[in-house]
Protein backbone atom coordinates (compact mmCIF):
# COMPACT_ATOMS: atom_id res chain seq x y z
CA UNK A 1 0.00 0.00 0.00
CA UNK A 2 1.32 3.44 -0.98
CA UNK A 3 2.02 5.72 1.98
CA UNK A 4 1.03 8.73 -0.11
CA UNK A 5 -2.50 7.48 -0.77
CA UNK A 6 -3.48 5.81 2.52
CA UNK A 7 -4.69 9.11 4.03
CA UNK A 8 -7.87 9.81 2.12
CA UNK A 9 -7.92 13.57 2.67
CA UNK A 10 -5.70 16.17 4.24
CA UNK A 11 -8.65 17.49 6.27
CA UNK A 12 -9.83 14.89 8.78
CA UNK A 13 -13.11 15.59 10.58
CA UNK A 14 -14.56 13.93 13.68
CA UNK A 15 -16.99 11.04 13.36
CA UNK A 16 -20.11 11.64 15.45
CA UNK A 17 -23.53 10.07 14.95
CA UNK A 18 -22.36 8.13 11.91
CA UNK A 19 -21.14 11.23 10.06
CA UNK A 20 -17.87 13.08 9.58
CA UNK A 21 -18.30 16.55 11.08
CA UNK A 22 -15.89 19.47 11.51
CA UNK A 23 -15.32 21.17 14.84
CA UNK A 24 -17.97 23.76 15.63
CA UNK A 25 -15.24 26.37 15.97
CA UNK A 26 -13.67 25.41 12.66
CA UNK A 27 -10.33 24.91 14.42
CA UNK A 28 -7.89 22.22 13.38
CA UNK A 29 -4.58 20.84 14.61
CA UNK A 30 -1.78 19.19 12.68
CA UNK A 31 -0.60 15.61 12.87
CA UNK A 32 2.86 14.95 11.42
CA UNK A 33 5.04 12.00 10.49
CA UNK A 34 7.66 11.74 13.27
CA UNK A 35 10.14 10.10 10.90
CA UNK A 36 10.18 13.00 8.44
CA UNK A 37 8.30 15.92 9.99
CA UNK A 38 5.93 15.80 7.01
CA UNK A 39 2.38 17.09 7.51
CA UNK A 40 -0.04 14.17 7.32
CA UNK A 41 -3.38 15.84 8.00
CA UNK A 42 -5.16 18.75 9.60
CA UNK A 43 -7.60 17.31 12.11
CA UNK A 44 -10.78 18.80 13.60
CA UNK A 45 -10.06 20.26 17.05
CA UNK A 46 -13.11 19.53 19.15
CA UNK A 47 -14.15 21.95 21.88
CA UNK A 48 -16.93 22.27 24.44
CA UNK A 49 -19.81 22.26 21.96
CA UNK A 50 -18.40 19.24 20.17
CA UNK A 51 -17.96 17.33 23.44
CA UNK A 52 -21.57 18.07 24.37
CA UNK A 53 -22.73 17.03 20.90
CA UNK A 54 -20.81 13.72 20.97
CA UNK A 55 -22.05 12.82 24.46
CA UNK A 56 -25.63 13.74 23.58
CA UNK A 57 -25.51 11.56 20.45
CA UNK A 58 -24.08 8.65 22.44
CA UNK A 59 -26.81 9.08 25.08
CA UNK A 60 -29.53 9.06 22.42
CA UNK A 61 -28.07 5.94 20.80
CA UNK A 62 -28.06 4.22 24.17
CA UNK A 63 -31.86 4.34 24.33
CA UNK A 64 -32.44 3.65 20.65
CA UNK A 65 -32.51 0.38 18.68
CA UNK A 66 -29.09 -0.53 20.14
CA UNK A 67 -30.66 -1.03 23.58
CA UNK A 68 -33.14 -3.56 22.18
CA UNK A 69 -30.64 -5.49 20.09
CA UNK A 70 -30.27 -9.12 21.12
CA UNK A 71 -26.83 -10.32 22.24
CA UNK A 72 -26.52 -12.64 19.24
CA UNK A 73 -27.05 -9.68 16.89
CA UNK A 74 -24.38 -7.63 18.65
CA UNK A 75 -22.13 -10.65 18.42
CA UNK A 76 -22.72 -10.97 14.67
CA UNK A 77 -21.88 -7.30 14.14
CA UNK A 78 -18.66 -7.66 16.13
CA UNK A 79 -17.61 -10.74 14.16
CA UNK A 80 -18.23 -8.82 10.95
CA UNK A 81 -16.14 -5.96 12.35
CA UNK A 82 -13.30 -8.38 13.12
CA UNK A 83 -13.39 -9.55 9.50
CA UNK A 84 -13.32 -5.96 8.23
CA UNK A 85 -10.39 -5.09 10.49
CA UNK A 86 -8.48 -8.04 9.05
CA UNK A 87 -9.38 -7.12 5.49
CA UNK A 88 -8.29 -3.51 5.96
CA UNK A 89 -5.33 -4.14 8.24
CA UNK A 90 -2.66 -3.03 5.77
CA UNK A 91 -4.31 0.39 5.67
CA UNK A 92 -4.71 0.58 9.46
CA UNK A 93 -1.10 -0.50 10.00
CA UNK A 94 0.16 2.07 7.52
CA UNK A 95 -1.81 4.83 9.24
CA UNK A 96 -0.21 3.95 12.57
CA UNK A 97 3.25 3.77 11.03
CA UNK A 98 2.87 7.20 9.46
CA UNK A 99 1.26 8.79 12.52
CA UNK A 100 3.28 7.13 15.31
CA UNK A 101 6.53 6.21 13.60
CA UNK A 102 6.34 2.55 14.62
CA UNK A 103 8.00 0.30 12.02
CA UNK A 104 5.59 -1.17 9.51
CA UNK A 105 7.07 -4.56 10.35
CA UNK A 106 5.68 -4.06 13.87
CA UNK A 107 2.30 -2.50 13.12
CA UNK A 108 1.48 -5.23 10.61
CA UNK A 109 1.91 -7.84 13.34
CA UNK A 110 -1.02 -6.34 15.26
CA UNK A 111 -3.64 -7.85 12.97
CA UNK A 112 -3.94 -11.16 14.82
CA UNK A 113 -4.32 -9.48 18.20
CA UNK A 114 -6.83 -6.85 17.03
CA UNK A 115 -9.10 -9.36 15.29
CA UNK A 116 -8.68 -11.77 18.20
CA UNK A 117 -9.79 -9.14 20.70
CA UNK A 118 -12.94 -8.37 18.73
CA UNK A 119 -13.80 -12.07 18.38
CA UNK A 120 -13.19 -12.65 22.07
CA UNK A 121 -15.51 -9.79 23.09
CA UNK A 122 -18.05 -11.01 20.53
CA UNK A 123 -18.11 -14.28 22.42
CA UNK A 124 -18.56 -12.46 25.71
CA UNK A 125 -21.62 -10.65 24.36
CA UNK A 126 -23.75 -13.79 24.70
CA UNK A 127 -22.34 -14.80 28.09
CA UNK A 128 -23.46 -11.79 30.15
CA UNK A 129 -25.82 -13.07 32.83
CA UNK A 130 -27.11 -12.37 36.30
CA UNK A 131 -27.41 -14.87 39.13
CA UNK A 132 -30.14 -16.34 41.27
CA UNK A 133 -28.94 -15.90 44.85
CA UNK A 134 -30.14 -17.49 48.09
CA UNK A 135 -31.30 -15.17 50.85
CA UNK A 136 -32.27 -15.61 54.51
CA UNK A 137 -35.17 -13.18 54.82
CA UNK A 138 -38.50 -14.53 56.21
CA UNK A 139 -41.07 -15.88 53.78
CA UNK A 140 -40.89 -17.05 50.19
CA UNK A 141 -38.71 -14.37 48.62
CA UNK A 142 -36.78 -14.75 45.38
CA UNK A 143 -33.60 -12.71 44.87
CA UNK A 144 -31.63 -12.44 41.67
CA UNK A 145 -29.40 -10.01 39.81
CA UNK A 146 -29.52 -8.35 36.42
CA UNK A 147 -26.49 -7.16 34.46
CA UNK A 148 -27.05 -3.89 32.60
CA UNK A 149 -24.79 -1.71 30.44
CA UNK A 150 -23.22 1.07 32.46
CA UNK A 151 -24.17 3.65 29.82
CA UNK A 152 -22.12 6.24 27.95
CA UNK A 153 -18.40 5.50 28.07
CA UNK A 154 -15.63 7.98 27.31
CA UNK A 155 -12.39 6.33 26.19
CA UNK A 156 -9.31 8.53 26.35
CA UNK A 157 -6.55 6.80 24.43
CA UNK A 158 -2.74 7.16 24.41
CA UNK A 159 -0.62 7.65 21.34
CA UNK A 160 1.69 4.63 21.65
CA UNK A 161 -0.64 2.01 20.13
CA UNK A 162 -3.42 3.82 18.27
CA UNK A 163 -5.38 1.14 16.43
CA UNK A 164 -4.79 -1.45 19.15
CA UNK A 165 -6.21 0.91 21.76
CA UNK A 166 -9.23 1.72 19.59
CA UNK A 167 -10.07 -1.96 19.39
CA UNK A 168 -9.30 -2.65 23.07
CA UNK A 169 -11.55 0.17 24.26
CA UNK A 170 -14.39 -0.55 21.83
CA UNK A 171 -14.67 -4.31 22.37
CA UNK A 172 -16.30 -4.33 25.83
CA UNK A 173 -18.50 -1.37 24.86
CA UNK A 174 -19.99 -3.29 21.95
CA UNK A 175 -20.24 -6.54 23.90
CA UNK A 176 -22.19 -5.01 26.78
CA UNK A 177 -24.47 -2.67 24.81
CA UNK A 178 -22.89 0.57 26.01
CA UNK A 179 -22.11 3.51 23.72
CA UNK A 180 -18.76 5.24 23.28
CA UNK A 181 -17.16 8.62 22.78
CA UNK A 182 -13.53 7.89 21.96
CA UNK A 183 -10.94 10.63 22.20
CA UNK A 184 -7.71 9.51 20.50
CA UNK A 185 -4.42 11.17 21.34
CA UNK A 186 -3.81 14.29 19.30
CA UNK A 187 -0.47 12.86 18.11
CA UNK A 188 -2.10 9.80 16.51
CA UNK A 189 -5.78 10.32 15.60
CA UNK A 190 -5.94 8.84 12.10
CA UNK A 191 -6.46 5.10 12.61
CA UNK A 192 -9.20 5.67 15.22
CA UNK A 193 -11.24 7.59 12.65
CA UNK A 194 -10.82 4.83 10.07
CA UNK A 195 -11.72 2.17 12.64
CA UNK A 196 -14.97 4.01 13.43
CA UNK A 197 -15.85 3.96 9.73
CA UNK A 198 -15.34 0.20 9.73
CA UNK A 199 -17.68 -0.05 12.73
CA UNK A 200 -20.40 1.61 10.67
CA UNK A 201 -19.71 -0.69 7.74
CA UNK A 202 -20.03 -3.68 10.06
CA UNK A 203 -23.51 -2.59 11.10
CA UNK A 204 -22.86 -0.75 14.37
CA UNK A 205 -25.75 1.77 14.59
CA UNK A 206 -25.03 5.47 14.21
CA UNK A 207 -24.03 7.11 17.47
CA UNK A 208 -22.82 3.94 19.21
CA UNK A 209 -19.13 4.53 18.37
CA UNK A 210 -18.11 8.20 18.09
CA UNK A 211 -14.61 9.63 17.65
CA UNK A 212 -14.00 13.09 19.07
CA UNK A 213 -10.63 14.46 17.96
CA UNK A 214 -9.00 17.27 19.86
CA UNK A 215 -6.33 18.29 22.33
CA UNK A 216 -6.00 17.58 26.03
CA UNK A 217 -8.79 19.95 27.00
CA UNK A 218 -11.31 17.79 25.12
CA UNK A 219 -10.34 14.81 27.25
CA UNK A 220 -10.66 16.92 30.39
CA UNK A 221 -14.16 18.00 29.35
CA UNK A 222 -15.21 14.40 28.78
CA UNK A 223 -13.84 13.39 32.18
CA UNK A 224 -15.99 15.99 33.93
CA UNK A 225 -19.07 15.70 31.72
CA UNK A 226 -22.18 14.92 33.81
CA UNK A 227 -23.71 12.72 31.11
CA UNK A 228 -20.72 10.37 30.84
CA UNK A 229 -21.15 7.27 33.00
CA UNK A 230 -17.64 5.80 32.79
CA UNK A 231 -14.11 6.84 31.85
CA UNK A 232 -11.66 4.30 30.42
CA UNK A 233 -8.22 5.90 30.30
CA UNK A 234 -4.79 4.66 29.30
CA UNK A 235 -1.85 7.02 29.67
CA UNK A 236 0.45 8.70 32.13
CA UNK A 237 -0.07 8.57 35.88
CA UNK A 238 -0.18 12.37 36.12
CA UNK A 239 -3.01 12.68 33.61
CA UNK A 240 -4.77 9.73 35.20
CA UNK A 241 -4.82 11.53 38.54
CA UNK A 242 -6.41 14.57 36.91
CA UNK A 243 -9.07 12.40 35.27
CA UNK A 244 -9.95 10.78 38.60
CA UNK A 245 -10.30 14.23 40.16
CA UNK A 246 -12.50 15.46 37.30
CA UNK A 247 -14.72 12.38 37.54
CA UNK A 248 -15.22 12.59 41.30
CA UNK A 249 -18.02 15.21 41.45
CA UNK A 250 -20.34 13.04 39.34
CA UNK A 251 -19.10 9.74 40.84
CA UNK A 252 -18.68 8.20 37.40
CA UNK A 253 -16.97 4.82 37.13
CA UNK A 254 -13.28 5.09 36.23
CA UNK A 255 -10.70 2.55 35.11
CA UNK A 256 -7.15 3.68 34.48
CA UNK A 257 -4.12 1.87 33.08
CA UNK A 258 -1.18 4.13 33.80
CA UNK A 259 2.60 4.26 33.78
CA UNK A 260 5.19 1.73 34.77
CA UNK A 261 8.81 1.19 35.73
CA UNK A 262 8.83 -2.55 35.33
CA UNK A 263 11.60 -4.81 36.66
CA UNK A 264 13.03 -7.54 34.44
CA UNK A 265 14.97 -9.98 36.64
CA UNK A 266 17.54 -12.48 35.35
CA UNK A 267 18.80 -15.24 37.65
CA UNK A 268 22.10 -17.04 37.16
CA UNK A 269 20.41 -20.23 35.94
CA UNK A 270 18.44 -18.47 33.19
CA UNK A 271 18.59 -19.49 29.56
CA UNK A 272 20.73 -16.58 28.37
CA UNK A 273 20.13 -17.34 24.70
CA UNK A 274 16.48 -16.42 25.30
CA UNK A 275 16.90 -13.84 28.05
CA UNK A 276 19.38 -11.55 26.27
CA UNK A 277 17.30 -10.72 23.15
CA UNK A 278 14.14 -10.67 25.26
CA UNK A 279 15.66 -8.10 27.63
CA UNK A 280 16.47 -5.88 24.66
CA UNK A 281 13.03 -6.27 23.12
CA UNK A 282 11.36 -5.65 26.50
CA UNK A 283 12.65 -2.08 26.54
CA UNK A 284 13.46 -1.15 22.93
CA UNK A 285 10.28 -2.37 21.19
CA UNK A 286 8.19 0.54 19.92
CA UNK A 287 11.18 2.79 20.75
CA UNK A 288 10.52 2.15 24.43
CA UNK A 289 7.06 3.71 24.23
CA UNK A 290 5.26 0.92 26.08
CA UNK A 291 3.86 1.38 29.58
CA UNK A 292 4.95 -2.07 30.74
CA UNK A 293 8.43 -1.90 29.16
CA UNK A 294 11.12 -3.72 31.15
CA UNK A 295 13.18 -0.61 31.85
CA UNK A 296 14.85 -1.85 35.07
CA UNK A 297 17.07 -4.84 34.36
CA UNK A 298 18.30 -6.79 37.40
CA UNK A 299 20.98 -9.41 36.67
CA UNK A 300 22.37 -11.76 39.31
CA UNK A 301 25.94 -10.84 40.17
CA UNK A 302 27.60 -14.08 39.08
CA UNK A 303 26.48 -13.59 35.45
CA UNK A 304 26.11 -9.80 35.39
CA UNK A 305 29.21 -8.95 33.36
CA UNK A 306 28.70 -11.72 30.81
CA UNK A 307 25.03 -10.87 30.41
CA UNK A 308 25.69 -7.17 29.91
CA UNK A 309 28.38 -7.82 27.32
CA UNK A 310 26.01 -10.02 25.37
CA UNK A 311 23.14 -7.55 25.75
CA UNK A 312 25.19 -4.60 24.51
CA UNK A 313 26.46 -6.63 21.56
CA UNK A 314 22.94 -7.74 20.66
CA UNK A 315 21.54 -4.23 21.00
CA UNK A 316 24.20 -2.80 18.68
CA UNK A 317 22.69 -4.88 15.89
CA UNK A 318 19.19 -3.43 16.32
CA UNK A 319 18.35 -1.49 13.21
CA UNK A 320 17.04 2.04 13.72
CA UNK A 321 15.63 3.62 10.59
CA UNK A 322 12.80 4.46 8.23
CA UNK A 323 9.60 2.91 9.61
CA UNK A 324 8.55 1.98 6.08
CA UNK A 325 11.68 -0.10 5.54
CA UNK A 326 10.77 -3.75 6.26
CA UNK A 327 14.16 -4.29 7.89
CA UNK A 328 13.73 -1.48 10.43
CA UNK A 329 13.29 -2.64 14.03
CA UNK A 330 13.04 0.73 15.81
CA UNK A 331 11.57 3.90 14.37
CA UNK A 332 11.43 7.42 15.80
CA UNK A 333 9.73 8.46 19.00
CA UNK A 334 6.38 10.12 18.49
CA UNK A 335 7.27 13.83 18.59
CA UNK A 336 9.98 16.41 19.10
CA UNK A 337 8.68 17.10 22.60
CA UNK A 338 8.96 13.43 23.49
CA UNK A 339 12.45 13.23 22.02
CA UNK A 340 13.61 16.25 24.02
CA UNK A 341 12.12 14.78 27.20
CA UNK A 342 13.97 11.48 26.73
CA UNK A 343 17.26 13.20 25.91
CA UNK A 344 16.91 15.27 29.09
CA UNK A 345 16.61 12.04 31.11
CA UNK A 346 19.72 10.68 29.40
CA UNK A 347 21.70 13.83 30.10
CA UNK A 348 20.53 13.84 33.71
CA UNK A 349 21.53 10.20 34.17
CA UNK A 350 25.10 10.92 33.14
CA UNK A 351 25.11 13.90 35.49
CA UNK A 352 24.07 11.63 38.37
CA UNK A 353 26.89 9.21 37.63
CA UNK A 354 25.27 6.51 35.50
CA UNK A 355 27.61 5.11 32.85
CA UNK A 356 26.35 4.78 29.26
CA UNK A 357 27.22 1.35 27.89
CA UNK A 358 25.47 1.94 24.58
CA UNK A 359 23.83 4.86 22.77
CA UNK A 360 22.87 7.91 24.76
CA UNK A 361 22.20 10.36 21.94
CA UNK A 362 19.89 11.42 19.17
CA UNK A 363 20.57 9.50 15.97
CA UNK A 364 21.61 12.00 13.34
CA UNK A 365 22.84 12.08 9.77
CA UNK A 366 22.00 9.70 6.91
CA UNK A 367 18.45 10.99 6.61
CA UNK A 368 17.71 10.98 10.35
CA UNK A 369 17.95 14.74 10.97
CA UNK A 370 14.32 15.49 10.05
CA UNK A 371 12.92 12.85 12.40
CA UNK A 372 12.90 12.12 16.12
CA UNK A 373 15.25 9.15 16.36
CA UNK A 374 17.07 8.13 19.55
CA UNK A 375 19.72 5.43 19.75
CA UNK A 376 18.96 2.37 21.89
CA UNK A 377 20.55 3.35 25.20
CA UNK A 378 21.83 1.18 28.05
CA UNK A 379 23.10 2.57 31.34
CA UNK A 380 25.25 0.72 33.85
CA UNK A 381 26.46 1.87 37.26
CA UNK A 382 22.88 2.85 38.09
CA UNK A 383 21.69 3.09 41.69
CA UNK A 384 18.11 2.59 42.82
CA UNK A 385 17.76 6.25 43.81
CA UNK A 386 18.78 7.78 40.47
CA UNK A 387 16.11 9.55 38.47
CA UNK A 388 16.32 7.11 35.55
CA UNK A 389 15.75 4.25 38.01
CA UNK A 390 12.57 5.82 39.40
CA UNK A 391 10.86 7.86 36.67
CA UNK A 392 9.04 6.53 33.63
CA UNK A 393 11.07 7.73 30.63
CA UNK A 394 8.91 6.23 27.86
CA UNK A 395 11.81 5.90 25.48
CA UNK A 396 14.53 3.42 24.46
CA UNK A 397 16.51 3.72 27.71
CA UNK A 398 17.48 0.79 29.95
CA UNK A 399 18.90 0.93 33.49
CA UNK A 400 20.92 -2.14 34.54
CA UNK A 401 21.64 -3.33 38.10
CA UNK A 402 23.21 -6.36 39.74
CA UNK A 403 21.81 -8.32 42.68
CA UNK A 404 22.74 -11.28 44.86
CA UNK A 405 19.70 -12.88 46.52
CA UNK A 406 15.99 -13.41 45.95
CA UNK A 407 15.02 -11.42 49.03
CA UNK A 408 17.20 -8.52 47.92
CA UNK A 409 15.89 -8.33 44.39
CA UNK A 410 12.26 -8.69 45.48
CA UNK A 411 12.63 -5.74 47.82
CA UNK A 412 14.36 -3.62 45.17
CA UNK A 413 11.94 -4.61 42.39
CA UNK A 414 9.01 -3.57 44.58
CA UNK A 415 10.63 -0.32 45.73
CA UNK A 416 8.71 1.73 43.17
CA UNK A 417 5.42 3.58 43.09
CA UNK A 418 4.51 1.64 39.94
CA UNK A 419 3.32 -1.94 39.50
CA UNK A 420 2.34 -2.77 35.93
CA UNK A 421 4.58 -5.46 34.45
CA UNK A 422 7.56 -7.59 35.47
CA UNK A 423 9.78 -10.34 34.11
CA UNK A 424 11.56 -13.27 35.76
CA UNK A 425 14.13 -15.49 34.07
CA UNK A 426 15.00 -18.75 35.80
CA UNK A 427 14.94 -22.51 35.27
CA UNK A 428 14.09 -23.12 38.93
CA UNK A 429 10.38 -23.75 39.56
CA UNK A 430 10.52 -22.70 43.21
CA UNK A 431 12.23 -19.42 42.31
CA UNK A 432 9.65 -18.75 39.60
CA UNK A 433 6.72 -19.26 41.98
CA UNK A 434 8.28 -17.30 44.80
CA UNK A 435 8.99 -14.36 42.52
CA UNK A 436 5.52 -14.49 40.93
CA UNK A 437 3.93 -14.32 44.39
CA UNK A 438 6.29 -11.68 45.70
CA UNK A 439 6.34 -9.11 42.89
CA UNK A 440 3.74 -6.37 43.30
CA UNK A 441 2.62 -5.96 39.70
CA UNK A 442 -0.40 -6.75 37.58
CA UNK A 443 1.54 -9.06 35.23
CA UNK A 444 4.48 -11.37 35.93
CA UNK A 445 6.04 -12.91 32.84
CA UNK A 446 8.28 -15.89 33.58
CA UNK A 447 10.83 -16.78 30.88
CA UNK A 448 9.00 -14.45 28.49
CA UNK A 449 7.98 -10.79 28.35
CA UNK A 450 4.97 -8.74 27.15
CA UNK A 451 2.75 -11.77 26.53
CA UNK A 452 -0.87 -10.65 26.00
CA UNK A 453 -4.04 -12.56 25.20
CA UNK A 454 -7.67 -11.46 24.86
CA UNK A 455 -8.73 -13.85 27.60
CA UNK A 456 -6.09 -12.87 30.18
CA UNK A 457 -6.48 -9.69 32.30
CA UNK A 458 -3.98 -6.84 32.09
CA UNK A 459 -3.66 -3.91 34.48
CA UNK A 460 -1.68 -2.39 37.30
CA UNK A 461 -1.02 -2.21 41.01
CA UNK A 462 -0.27 0.98 42.94
CA UNK A 463 0.32 4.08 40.77
CA UNK A 464 -0.02 1.98 37.63
CA UNK A 465 -3.77 2.18 37.94
CA UNK A 466 -6.82 0.08 38.70
CA UNK A 467 -9.26 -2.01 36.72
CA UNK A 468 -8.40 -4.72 34.22
CA UNK A 469 -8.51 -4.95 30.45
CA UNK A 470 -9.02 -8.23 28.55
CA UNK A 471 -10.73 -11.29 29.92
CA UNK A 472 -14.15 -11.45 31.57
CA UNK A 473 -12.87 -8.98 34.18
CA UNK A 474 -12.79 -6.31 31.46
CA UNK A 475 -16.39 -6.84 30.42
CA UNK A 476 -17.52 -6.64 34.06
CA UNK A 477 -16.09 -3.10 34.25
CA UNK A 478 -18.78 -1.98 31.75
CA UNK A 479 -21.77 -3.46 33.59
CA UNK A 480 -23.98 -2.44 36.48
CA UNK A 481 -25.33 -5.12 38.81
CA UNK A 482 -28.96 -4.69 39.88
CA UNK A 483 -30.51 -6.72 42.70
CA UNK A 484 -34.14 -7.79 42.21
CA UNK A 485 -36.35 -8.99 45.10
CA UNK A 486 -39.71 -10.67 44.53
CA UNK A 487 -41.99 -11.66 47.40
CA UNK A 488 -43.78 -14.78 46.21
CA UNK A 489 -46.19 -15.08 49.16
Amino acid sequence: MNANTVIATRYQDMLIGGKRVPATSGQRFETRNPATGELLAEVAQGGREDVDHAVRVAREALSGPWSRMKPAKRQAIMLRLADLVEENWDELAMLDTLDLGAPLSRTRLGKVRAAGLLRYYAGQATLIAGETLPNSVPGDVLSHTLKEPIGVVAAINPWNGPIGMSVWKSGPVLATGCTLVMKPAEQTPLSALRFAELCLEAGVPDGVINVLTGLGDAGAMLSAHPDVDKIAFTGSTGVGQKIIEAAAPTMKRVTVELGGKSPNIVFADANLAKAVPAAANAVFANAGQICSAGTRLFVQSSIHDEFMERLVEHSRSIRVGDPLDPDTQIGPVVSQAQMERILAFIEGAEGEGARPLLGGARKAGDGFDAGYFIEPTIFGNVTDTMTIAREEIFGPVLSAFSFDTIDEVLARANATSFGLGSGVWTRDLATAHRMARGIKAGSVWVNCYQMLDPGVPFGGYKMSGFGRESGPHHVEEYLETKAVWIDLD
